[in-house]
């Protein structure tokens, strides 16, 4: 039997990859800080991040501050032992101590009442009807303390709604490839892939895949309310004065322009 070729492809560990691609930790945190000061004036101490997979923002909570405390919840027992072996132990064990993973269901996970609870990139469109959705936003009210938000990204725009489109973004050693593999208009369900390509020709393909339906905007800042929050706000990108591309700036909007691809937060207040 031929030993298997050794590629950059079947020896990169795609969780690493999609922390380097994906993720950026940091910059969420201060975001997360920002937009709760503003709301309550004075900062956020404990964080719940849904869906967490491998606890990076968790992680990144707990550094800036000895009195903040983060629980991570997700039902993948993977990418948390992932996260436990390769984020969390990397940090000094006094913030470690505060780092609180729980494998369960974000629906049904009990935690104590947290002042953000976040549910980024896109994850909680796994849920694709209004009462599915509704029922996870309940949970999440009911685990906020009385001044809390919950925060959700979006995407959207007509080019994401184009099968069998790739967008690559180019890092020092890899591609990223986001794929929109299939939309379907009837029922606002698709299917997205990521893949990662290498210098060397190989390719980890279907690195991961994502069942999703596509919510707008109006969609989900409505069943937030149904769900009993205060206010579900929408924050929109601000664009770059020369490029006029998006600069990573989220900032309170009632109105969006019609770009073909966009990214968004909403968040509910309660």
């Amino acid at each position: 039997m031929k030993n298997k070729k050794v590629t950059a492809a079947n020896t990169a560990d795609r969780y690493q990859l999609y922390l380097r691609s994906v993720q950026a930790p940091d910059v969420d945190v201060q975001f997360f800080q920002r937009v709760y000061r503003s709301q309550f004036r004075r900062p956020a101490r404990i964080l719940r991040e849904d869906f967490c997979g491998t606890a990076a923002v968790c992680a990144e909570w707990v550094k800036g501050n000895p009195e903040r405390e983060a629980y991570g919840v997700d039902l993948d027992p993977e990418p948390l032992a992932w996260g436990q072996k390769h984020i969390l132990s990397k940090i000094p064990p006094a913030k470690q101590k505060r780092v609180h993973l729980v494998e369960g269901d974000v629906r049904t996970a009990v935690t104590p009442k947290a002042d953000i609870i976040a549910a980024q990139n896109f994850s909680y469109c796994i849920f694709k009807t209004r009462a599915e959705l509704r029922a996870y936003f309940l949970a999440a009210y009911k685990h906020l303390a009385d001044q809390g938000l919950l925060i959700l990204d979006l995407f959207g725009g007509y080019e994401s709604l184009e099968d069998d489109k790739e967008e690559v973004t180019k890092h020092r050693s890899f591609e990223y490839v986001w794929e929109q593999h299939r939309y379907d208009p009837i029922t606002a369900h698709g299917l997205f892939k990521i893949h990662f390509r290498f210098k060397d020709g190989s390719v980890m393909q279907d690195a991961f895949q994502y069942d999703w339906r596509l919510w707008t905007i109006p969609e989900v800042r409505e069943v937030l309310l149904e769900a009993g929050f205060d206010r579900a706000d929408a924050y929109w990108e601000d664009s770059d004065a020369r490029s006029g591309e998006g600069n990573g700036v989220y900032r309170r909007r009632e109105h969006g322009s019609s770009d073909p691809a966009w990214n968004a937060y909403i968040i509910g207040v309660k």
